[in-house]
Protein backbone atom coordinates (compact mmCIF):
# COMPACT_ATOMS: atom_id res chain seq x y z
CA UNK A 1 0.00 0.00 0.00
CA UNK A 2 1.34 3.42 -0.85
CA UNK A 3 0.61 7.02 -0.16
CA UNK A 4 -2.95 8.15 -0.89
CA UNK A 5 -3.10 10.91 -3.48
CA UNK A 6 -6.78 10.89 -4.31
CA UNK A 7 -9.29 13.69 -4.06
CA UNK A 8 -11.14 14.60 -0.86
CA UNK A 9 -14.02 12.31 0.03
CA UNK A 10 -17.51 13.32 -1.00
CA UNK A 11 -19.00 14.81 2.17
CA UNK A 12 -22.29 13.06 1.47
CA UNK A 13 -20.60 9.66 1.88
CA UNK A 14 -21.08 8.37 5.44
CA UNK A 15 -18.21 7.24 7.62
CA UNK A 16 -17.66 3.48 7.73
CA UNK A 17 -16.18 3.06 11.23
CA UNK A 18 -16.76 6.35 13.03
CA UNK A 19 -20.21 7.53 14.05
CA UNK A 20 -19.41 10.82 12.34
CA UNK A 21 -16.49 12.17 10.32
CA UNK A 22 -15.72 14.78 12.98
CA UNK A 23 -13.43 15.32 15.96
CA UNK A 24 -16.30 14.28 18.22
CA UNK A 25 -16.61 11.11 16.16
CA UNK A 26 -12.92 10.34 16.76
CA UNK A 27 -13.26 11.11 20.48
CA UNK A 28 -16.30 8.82 20.79
CA UNK A 29 -14.34 6.07 19.04
CA UNK A 30 -11.48 6.49 21.54
CA UNK A 31 -13.80 6.65 24.58
CA UNK A 32 -15.59 3.49 23.44
CA UNK A 33 -12.36 1.53 23.84
CA UNK A 34 -12.17 0.52 20.18
CA UNK A 35 -9.02 2.62 19.60
CA UNK A 36 -6.67 0.47 21.69
CA UNK A 37 -3.72 0.66 19.28
CA UNK A 38 -2.99 4.24 18.21
CA UNK A 39 -0.14 4.99 15.80
CA UNK A 40 1.28 8.52 15.69
CA UNK A 41 3.07 9.99 12.67
CA UNK A 42 4.64 13.33 13.56
CA UNK A 43 6.72 15.97 11.81
CA UNK A 44 8.41 19.29 12.50
CA UNK A 45 5.19 21.16 13.20
CA UNK A 46 4.87 19.56 16.64
CA UNK A 47 8.14 21.18 17.81
CA UNK A 48 7.92 24.74 16.53
CA UNK A 49 6.06 25.94 19.63
CA UNK A 50 8.98 24.62 21.69
CA UNK A 51 11.23 27.15 19.98
CA UNK A 52 12.91 24.66 17.65
CA UNK A 53 13.81 26.99 14.76
CA UNK A 54 11.90 27.18 11.53
CA UNK A 55 14.84 26.69 9.23
CA UNK A 56 13.03 28.14 6.20
CA UNK A 57 13.26 31.66 7.57
CA UNK A 58 16.50 33.51 6.80
CA UNK A 59 16.04 35.49 10.01
CA UNK A 60 16.06 32.59 12.50
CA UNK A 61 19.78 32.72 13.09
CA UNK A 62 20.56 29.20 11.89
CA UNK A 63 20.75 30.30 8.28
CA UNK A 64 23.21 32.95 9.44
CA UNK A 65 25.16 30.23 11.21
CA UNK A 66 25.34 28.22 8.00
CA UNK A 67 26.65 31.30 6.19
CA UNK A 68 29.26 31.85 8.91
CA UNK A 69 30.47 28.27 8.57
CA UNK A 70 31.70 28.96 5.03
CA UNK A 71 30.16 25.78 3.61
CA UNK A 72 30.51 24.91 -0.09
CA UNK A 73 26.72 24.47 -0.15
CA UNK A 74 24.19 24.82 2.68
CA UNK A 75 23.27 21.16 3.00
CA UNK A 76 26.95 20.15 3.31
CA UNK A 77 26.58 20.46 7.08
CA UNK A 78 24.55 17.21 6.96
CA UNK A 79 26.46 15.53 4.12
CA UNK A 80 28.42 12.45 5.23
CA UNK A 81 31.17 12.94 2.65
CA UNK A 82 31.74 16.54 3.72
CA UNK A 83 31.56 15.55 7.39
CA UNK A 84 34.47 13.16 6.83
CA UNK A 85 36.50 16.04 5.42
CA UNK A 86 35.42 18.72 7.89
CA UNK A 87 33.21 17.80 10.87
CA UNK A 88 33.60 21.14 12.65
CA UNK A 89 30.67 22.96 10.93
CA UNK A 90 28.27 20.24 12.06
CA UNK A 91 29.47 20.38 15.65
CA UNK A 92 29.22 24.17 15.66
CA UNK A 93 25.55 23.84 14.68
CA UNK A 94 24.96 20.82 16.95
CA UNK A 95 25.83 22.85 20.03
CA UNK A 96 22.75 25.01 19.45
CA UNK A 97 20.43 22.11 18.63
CA UNK A 98 21.53 19.54 21.20
CA UNK A 99 18.85 17.99 23.44
CA UNK A 100 18.25 20.01 26.59
CA UNK A 101 18.03 23.31 24.75
CA UNK A 102 14.28 22.92 24.13
CA UNK A 103 11.41 21.55 26.22
CA UNK A 104 8.47 19.34 25.12
CA UNK A 105 5.29 20.95 23.84
CA UNK A 106 1.70 20.19 24.76
CA UNK A 107 1.62 17.85 21.77
CA UNK A 108 4.56 15.83 23.10
CA UNK A 109 2.76 15.64 26.44
CA UNK A 110 -0.31 14.27 24.64
CA UNK A 111 1.83 11.45 23.27
CA UNK A 112 2.93 10.68 26.82
CA UNK A 113 -0.72 10.69 27.88
CA UNK A 114 -1.59 8.14 25.19
CA UNK A 115 1.23 5.95 26.48
CA UNK A 116 0.06 6.27 30.10
CA UNK A 117 -3.45 5.25 29.08
CA UNK A 118 -2.08 2.18 27.28
CA UNK A 119 -3.26 3.38 23.86
CA UNK A 120 0.04 4.18 22.12
CA UNK A 121 1.18 1.40 19.81
CA UNK A 122 3.99 3.29 18.05
CA UNK A 123 5.15 6.86 17.53
CA UNK A 124 6.87 7.54 14.20
CA UNK A 125 8.67 10.89 14.14
CA UNK A 126 10.63 12.78 11.52
CA UNK A 127 12.23 14.94 14.19
CA UNK A 128 15.72 14.58 15.62
CA UNK A 129 15.16 16.77 18.70
CA UNK A 130 14.42 13.94 21.19
CA UNK A 131 11.45 15.86 22.64
CA UNK A 132 9.29 12.74 22.57
CA UNK A 133 11.78 11.07 24.91
CA UNK A 134 12.01 14.21 27.06
CA UNK A 135 8.23 14.04 27.50
CA UNK A 136 8.54 10.52 28.88
CA UNK A 137 7.52 8.39 25.91
CA UNK A 138 9.60 5.19 26.26
CA UNK A 139 12.32 4.42 23.72
CA UNK A 140 10.66 1.21 22.56
CA UNK A 141 7.53 3.12 21.49
CA UNK A 142 9.44 5.61 19.32
CA UNK A 143 10.65 5.15 15.74
CA UNK A 144 12.93 8.04 14.76
CA UNK A 145 12.75 7.81 10.99
CA UNK A 146 15.65 10.21 10.46
CA UNK A 147 17.61 9.27 13.55
CA UNK A 148 18.22 11.65 16.44
CA UNK A 149 20.68 13.09 18.91
CA UNK A 150 19.72 10.37 21.42
CA UNK A 151 22.74 8.19 20.66
CA UNK A 152 26.05 8.48 18.79
CA UNK A 153 28.44 6.11 17.05
CA UNK A 154 31.64 5.93 15.03
CA UNK A 155 31.10 6.46 11.30
CA UNK A 156 33.81 3.85 10.53
CA UNK A 157 33.57 0.91 12.94
CA UNK A 158 29.99 1.78 14.10
CA UNK A 159 30.94 1.36 17.78
CA UNK A 160 28.58 3.13 20.17
CA UNK A 161 29.95 6.28 21.76
CA UNK A 162 29.05 7.18 25.38
CA UNK A 163 26.27 9.75 25.65
CA UNK A 164 28.06 11.65 28.42
CA UNK A 165 31.25 11.91 26.35
CA UNK A 166 29.30 13.19 23.36
CA UNK A 167 27.56 15.84 25.46
CA UNK A 168 30.89 16.95 26.91
CA UNK A 169 32.48 17.18 23.44
CA UNK A 170 29.60 19.23 22.04
CA UNK A 171 29.65 21.59 25.02
CA UNK A 172 33.43 22.00 24.70
CA UNK A 173 33.29 22.56 20.95
CA UNK A 174 35.65 19.63 20.34
CA UNK A 175 35.46 16.87 17.72
CA UNK A 176 34.83 13.48 19.38
CA UNK A 177 36.84 10.47 18.23
CA UNK A 178 36.06 6.77 18.54
CA UNK A 179 37.77 5.15 21.52
CA UNK A 180 38.27 1.95 19.52
CA UNK A 181 39.52 3.05 16.08
CA UNK A 182 39.95 6.84 16.41
CA UNK A 183 37.39 7.38 13.65
CA UNK A 184 35.03 10.35 13.61
CA UNK A 185 31.93 10.11 15.80
CA UNK A 186 28.57 11.73 15.15
CA UNK A 187 25.04 11.51 16.59
CA UNK A 188 22.92 8.86 14.93
CA UNK A 189 21.19 11.41 12.67
CA UNK A 190 20.63 10.32 9.08
CA UNK A 191 22.96 12.35 6.88
CA UNK A 192 22.67 12.66 3.11
CA UNK A 193 24.23 9.52 1.67
CA UNK A 194 23.28 7.30 4.63
CA UNK A 195 20.59 4.63 4.90
CA UNK A 196 17.57 5.16 7.13
CA UNK A 197 17.61 3.36 10.50
CA UNK A 198 16.93 -0.37 10.48
CA UNK A 199 14.23 0.22 13.12
CA UNK A 200 12.22 2.24 10.59
CA UNK A 201 12.24 -0.54 8.01
CA UNK A 202 11.47 -3.17 10.66
CA UNK A 203 8.38 -1.23 11.80
CA UNK A 204 7.24 0.29 8.53
CA UNK A 205 4.15 -1.95 8.34
CA UNK A 206 3.04 -1.28 11.95
CA UNK A 207 0.30 1.13 10.78
CA UNK A 208 -1.51 -1.95 9.41
CA UNK A 209 -2.12 -2.95 13.05
CA UNK A 210 -3.51 0.44 14.08
CA UNK A 211 -7.06 1.02 15.28
CA UNK A 212 -6.46 4.76 14.81
CA UNK A 213 -3.72 6.80 13.14
CA UNK A 214 -3.01 10.41 14.12
CA UNK A 215 -0.85 12.46 11.74
CA UNK A 216 0.48 15.77 13.05
CA UNK A 217 2.66 18.65 11.89
CA UNK A 218 4.06 17.15 8.71
CA UNK A 219 3.91 17.98 5.02
CA UNK A 220 4.10 14.24 4.17
CA UNK A 221 6.35 14.81 1.18
CA UNK A 222 9.59 13.22 2.40
CA UNK A 223 9.70 9.54 1.49
CA UNK A 224 9.55 6.88 2.74
CA UNK A 225 7.94 8.45 5.83
CA UNK A 226 5.22 9.95 3.64
CA UNK A 227 3.94 6.47 2.77
CA UNK A 228 3.12 5.49 6.36
CA UNK A 229 -0.53 6.68 6.48
CA UNK A 230 -1.21 4.63 3.36
CA UNK A 231 -0.34 1.44 5.23
CA UNK A 232 -3.39 1.83 7.47
CA UNK A 233 -6.12 -0.65 6.60
CA UNK A 234 -9.25 0.59 4.87
CA UNK A 235 -11.77 1.40 7.58
CA UNK A 236 -9.11 2.51 10.06
CA UNK A 237 -9.84 6.10 11.12
CA UNK A 238 -7.06 8.59 10.35
CA UNK A 239 -6.97 11.98 12.07
CA UNK A 240 -4.88 14.79 10.58
CA UNK A 241 -3.92 17.70 12.86
CA UNK A 242 -2.03 20.08 10.61
CA UNK A 243 -2.05 23.54 9.06
CA UNK A 244 -3.40 22.12 5.80
CA UNK A 245 -4.50 18.91 4.12
CA UNK A 246 -1.54 16.76 3.09
CA UNK A 247 -0.69 13.33 1.73
CA UNK A 248 -4.13 12.41 0.45
CA UNK A 249 -5.59 12.42 3.95
CA UNK A 250 -9.26 13.25 3.75
CA UNK A 251 -9.77 10.82 0.86
CA UNK A 252 -11.16 7.89 2.89
CA UNK A 253 -14.57 7.66 4.57
CA UNK A 254 -13.04 7.66 8.08
CA UNK A 255 -10.47 10.42 7.58
CA UNK A 256 -10.96 13.46 9.81
CA UNK A 257 -9.16 16.76 9.21
CA UNK A 258 -8.50 19.13 12.11
CA UNK A 259 -6.72 21.99 10.40
CA UNK A 260 -4.75 24.38 12.55
CA UNK A 261 -2.11 24.47 15.27
CA UNK A 262 -0.94 21.11 16.68
CA UNK A 263 -1.05 22.10 20.35
CA UNK A 264 -4.53 23.57 19.99
CA UNK A 265 -5.65 20.48 18.08
CA UNK A 266 -4.48 17.95 20.68
CA UNK A 267 -6.06 20.03 23.44
CA UNK A 268 -9.40 19.91 21.61
CA UNK A 269 -9.03 16.15 21.15
CA UNK A 270 -8.09 15.62 24.80
CA UNK A 271 -11.06 17.73 25.93
CA UNK A 272 -13.42 15.76 23.69
CA UNK A 273 -12.07 12.53 25.20
CA UNK A 274 -12.48 13.87 28.74
CA UNK A 275 -8.70 13.93 29.25
CA UNK A 276 -7.97 17.67 29.39
CA UNK A 277 -7.23 17.68 33.13
CA UNK A 278 -4.83 14.77 32.66
CA UNK A 279 -3.10 16.59 29.82
CA UNK A 280 -2.70 19.78 31.85
CA UNK A 281 -1.31 17.77 34.76
CA UNK A 282 1.33 16.24 32.51
CA UNK A 283 2.22 19.56 30.91
CA UNK A 284 2.77 21.16 34.30
CA UNK A 285 4.94 18.20 35.29
CA UNK A 286 7.01 18.07 32.09
CA UNK A 287 7.23 21.75 31.14
CA UNK A 288 6.11 23.80 34.16
CA UNK A 289 7.54 27.08 32.86
CA UNK A 290 5.57 26.93 29.60
CA UNK A 291 2.42 25.83 31.41
CA UNK A 292 2.72 28.79 33.81
CA UNK A 293 3.19 31.25 30.94
CA UNK A 294 0.14 29.84 29.19
CA UNK A 295 -1.95 30.24 32.34
CA UNK A 296 -0.80 33.86 32.72
CA UNK A 297 -1.66 34.57 29.09
CA UNK A 298 -5.15 33.13 29.54
CA UNK A 299 -5.71 35.16 32.70
CA UNK A 300 -4.46 38.28 30.94
CA UNK A 301 -6.75 37.61 27.99
CA UNK A 302 -9.76 37.19 30.26
CA UNK A 303 -9.03 40.54 31.93
CA UNK A 304 -8.84 42.43 28.65
CA UNK A 305 -11.76 44.25 27.13
CA UNK A 306 -13.07 43.42 23.67
CA UNK A 307 -11.34 46.55 22.33
CA UNK A 308 -8.01 45.45 23.83
CA UNK A 309 -8.29 42.02 22.22
CA UNK A 310 -9.18 43.57 18.86
CA UNK A 311 -6.15 45.89 19.08
CA UNK A 312 -3.90 42.91 19.84
CA UNK A 313 -5.24 41.03 16.83
CA UNK A 314 -4.68 44.06 14.58
CA UNK A 315 -1.08 44.38 15.84
CA UNK A 316 -0.46 40.67 15.25
CA UNK A 317 -1.90 40.86 11.73
CA UNK A 318 0.24 43.93 10.95
CA UNK A 319 3.40 42.08 12.04
CA UNK A 320 2.49 39.07 9.91
CA UNK A 321 1.91 41.33 6.87
CA UNK A 322 5.27 43.03 7.45
CA UNK A 323 7.00 39.64 7.66
CA UNK A 324 5.29 38.46 4.47
CA UNK A 325 6.31 41.61 2.60
CA UNK A 326 9.90 41.19 3.79
CA UNK A 327 9.99 37.63 2.45
CA UNK A 328 8.45 38.82 -0.83
CA UNK A 329 11.10 41.50 -1.19
CA UNK A 330 13.88 38.96 -0.60
CA UNK A 331 12.31 36.62 -3.16
CA UNK A 332 11.97 39.45 -5.70
CA UNK A 333 15.62 40.36 -5.22
CA UNK A 334 16.69 36.73 -5.71
CA UNK A 335 14.64 36.45 -8.91
CA UNK A 336 16.12 39.70 -10.20
CA UNK A 337 19.67 38.55 -9.48
CA UNK A 338 19.06 35.23 -11.20
CA UNK A 339 17.58 37.01 -14.20
CA UNK A 340 20.67 39.20 -14.37
CA UNK A 341 22.90 36.13 -14.17
CA UNK A 342 24.47 37.36 -10.93
CA UNK A 343 23.42 34.58 -8.58
CA UNK A 344 26.10 32.06 -7.62
CA UNK A 345 25.99 28.66 -9.37
CA UNK A 346 24.18 25.99 -7.39
CA UNK A 347 25.90 22.84 -6.23
CA UNK A 348 24.53 19.86 -8.14
CA UNK A 349 24.78 16.23 -7.23
CA UNK A 350 23.23 13.08 -8.60
CA UNK A 351 20.30 11.76 -6.60
CA UNK A 352 20.72 8.51 -4.75
CA UNK A 353 18.39 5.56 -4.96
CA UNK A 354 16.47 3.43 -2.52
CA UNK A 355 15.60 4.40 1.03
CA UNK A 356 18.63 6.60 1.57
CA UNK A 357 18.89 10.30 2.11
CA UNK A 358 19.59 11.47 -1.42
CA UNK A 359 19.84 14.84 -3.18
CA UNK A 360 18.44 17.48 -0.81
CA UNK A 361 17.95 19.94 -3.65
CA UNK A 362 14.95 17.89 -4.72
CA UNK A 363 13.29 18.45 -1.35
CA UNK A 364 14.64 21.81 -0.26
CA UNK A 365 17.89 22.13 1.66
CA UNK A 366 17.90 19.96 4.79
CA UNK A 367 14.30 18.81 4.56
CA UNK A 368 14.94 15.11 5.15
CA UNK A 369 16.66 15.82 8.46
CA UNK A 370 14.79 18.97 9.47
CA UNK A 371 11.36 18.97 7.77
CA UNK A 372 11.08 22.67 8.83
CA UNK A 373 13.37 23.41 5.88
CA UNK A 374 11.18 21.84 3.22
CA UNK A 375 10.25 24.10 0.35
CA UNK A 376 6.59 24.98 0.40
CA UNK A 377 6.07 23.33 3.78
CA UNK A 378 2.69 23.81 5.38
CA UNK A 379 4.25 23.81 8.84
Amino acid sequence: MGQDESSPIDESMPAATLKSRTLDGVAEYIRSGRARRIVIMAGAGISTSAGVPDFRSPDTGLYANLARLDLPFAEAVFDISYFRENPRPFYTLAKELYPGTFRPTLTHCFFRLLHEKGRLLKLFTQNIDCLERAAGVPDEAIIEAHGSFAHASCIDCRAAFPDEAMRAAVDAGSIPRCERCRGLVKPDIVFFGEALPASFHANRSVPEQADLAIVLGTSLTVQPFASLPGFCREGTPRLLINKERVGGLGSRPDDVLLLGDCDAGVRRLAAACGWEADLDRLWKEINPAAAAVKEEQEEDLQSKTADDRLADEVDKLSREIDDTLAVSRRHEELVRREADGKSSPSHTRSAGGGDTADDPAAEGLLAHVFPHMKKGSSL
